[in-house]
């Protein structure tokens, strides 16, 4: 093959996968069916599993369970598999829709280069996987995290009938905070509800950043955002989400640990997320992009200050 025949074949490759991927250049190096099983299952933007893990140690470290360091690494197995396999089935599902906006059409179902048969195939491969992660858990938080099916399979169907979507995608998605608190106390249940309403309000408000990218797209084809809903009051909105995140955080930590120093360990998470808001550019998709990235480290700064009190 020559240099310039290998040029034009990494140039095809890397136009098969959609815009907002983290790593083009590594995946477009893979074989064609491996880097379409890659991309189905989102490997190619770890920001996904970070995002889904994040709770996860939040629950850990607040609940008591600072040095159960084990636990939090299979949990972040957990997360990369089953944040895949979430994606699979959304893909399966929503592979019509897929095909009609423009930073999804080439997603490897809904172009037609991964058939439905295989996907499924697929995801069940992931599950398998997540079933080896579940059975490392004590069984009062195995309970716990089967009850998340539900909502995952409701997902795709809610932003055909609401349009707040982003609130069923935030009970999803922060789920891990409730299976890692139960992984390891059953005490302080107060703290998990406020912990896991944060969260809740966190992911709405992250994941309205990232929808922004689509807004025309989807108006074009009848799916609704809250980024739509919001309209003009985008940022106010996503300010207002991330205020009561930190509301409920606050309250998780005072319940915890009633003292005012507590508190204090979540200066940096939210003084992060008042820069997402203040620097935040309705209109540009590399800014949106950016500030729905960047909730990555937010995630680290809340797991610091969830370590630090949860430890006291």
């Amino acid at each position: 093959m020559t240099a310039q025949t290998s040029a034009q074949t990494t140039a095809r490759a890397t136009d098969q996968i959609v815009p907002d991927s983290e790593h083009r250049g590594l995946v477009a190096r893979l074989p064609q069916p491996l880097r379409d099983y890659a991309l189905l299952a989102r490997f190619d933007r770890p920001i996904g599993w970070w995002l889904l893990f994040w709770p996860c140690a939040w629950g850990v470290f607040l609940g008591g369970g600072a040095a159960q360091w084990r636990l939090v690494v299979w949990m972040l197995v957990g997360s990369v598999v089953m944040r895949g396999a979430g994606c699979v089935y959304n893909d399966i599902v929503d592979a019509k829709l897929d095909a009609r906006v423009a930073r999804t059409a080439q997603r490897p179902v809904a172009s037609g280069r991964v058939s439905k048969k295989a996907a499924w195939a697929w995801l069940g491969l992931l599950t398998l996987v997540g079933l080896v992660v579940l059975v490392q858990l004590r069984w009062q938080a195995q309970l716990v995290a089967v009850g998340s099916l539900g909502l995952v399979a409701g997902y795709p169907f809610m932003k055909r009938i609401t349009w707040w979507p982003q609130a069923w995608l935030g009970m999803v998605f922060t789920w891990g905070a409730p299976t890692g608190w139960i992984a390891v106390s059953s005490d302080h249940l107060g703290a998990l509800a406020a912990l896991y309403a944060g969260s809740i309000c966190w992911c709405i408000a992250y994941d309205t950043i990232y929808a922004l990218q689509d807004r025309e797209d989807d108006a074009l084809v009848g799916i609704r955002s809250s980024a739509r809903a919001m309209g003009s009051k985008v940022k106010p909105g996503v300010g207002a989400f991330y205020g009561v995140t930190v509301a409920c955080w606050a309250l998780a930590f005072w319940l915890v640990r009633p003292d005012p120093l507590a508190l204090l360990a979540l200066v940096p998470v939210a003084g992060h997320l008042a820069w997402q808001v203040l620097t935040l550019k309705v209109g540009d998709n590399d800014n949106a992009l950016a500030r729905f990235r960047s909730n990555r480290m937010a995630g680290f700064l809340m797991a610091l200050a969830c370590l630090a009190v949860g430890s006291a």
